[in-house]
């Protein structure tokens, strides 16, 4: 009875298979939904202000660089989870995770920061160190933050579940069992031909039952 009662609480292959492709499925999610939405916000305006009576604005790119470049690094990390197994699979992992907090921490350290307004200001007006009033931000540094809080979930998900993920040089069969290798045809002797009796000879065959 103890015996049958550890059985019936141990989980069973199919539930760990499904429950492996749905955390799989929300991490692809997750991972390419979230880079491809720092990559976007990173083309918008994120800051904005005034100079000698001139509106000037900064896009993200201007104001910093590091999360589309981040998110870069989390999408190929991304793809990169289903090369490799075991220690290598948990470093590409962490390594997608790190992506995404540092895609979250750079965009939300770029609030309130002028130095592009102030170069942009410098160029609309031709006056060296000129700096911005009325400076503000818009919101799409929040909405790159949060692609990059979608990278963050994308590797703590590769990190908890991604050891039951299938790798890309693996083929299972409808149990989720290894494929069973072909058995190898045995050459058809021709008994007309002597170069055939010849070579079943060789191979250590008697000819003389296939006729």
């Amino acid at each position: 009875m103890p015996a049958a009662s550890e059985t019936s609480g141990a989980p069973e292959p199919g539930a760990s298979r499904s429950g492996g492709r749905r955390s799989l499925a929300l991490a692809l999610l997750f991972g390419v939904a979230g880079a491809a939405v720092v990559l976007l916000a990173g083309g918008k305006t994120w800051a904005h202000g005034k100079a000698a009576f001139l509106a000037v604005s900064a896009s993200g790119q201007d104001v910093t660089g590091v999360p589309g470049a981040l998110a870069l690094v989390g999408l190929a990390a991304l793809l990169a989870v289903f090369a490799v197994r075991g220690v290598g699979r948990t470093v590409i992992s962490a390594l997608l995770a790190l992506s995404g907090a540092g895609a979250v921490a750079s965009a939300l350290l770029a609030l309130g920061d002028t130095t592009a307004l102030d170069a942009k200001a410098s160029t609309a007006t031709s006056v060296a160190h000129a700096s911005v009033s009325a400076a503000g931000s818009t919101v799409w540094p929040w909405v790159s933050a949060a692609g990059g809080a979608m990278i963050l979930a994308a590797g703590i998900l590769a990190l908890v579940r991604g050891r039951v993920w299938p790798g890309m040089s693996n083929r299972y069969d409808r149990d989720g069992a290894e494929p069973r290798p072909r058995a190898e045809r045995k050459p058809v002797v021709d008994p007309d031909r002597p170069e055939d009796l010849w070579k079943a000879l060789d191979r250590g065959e008697d000819p003389t039952d296939e006729m």
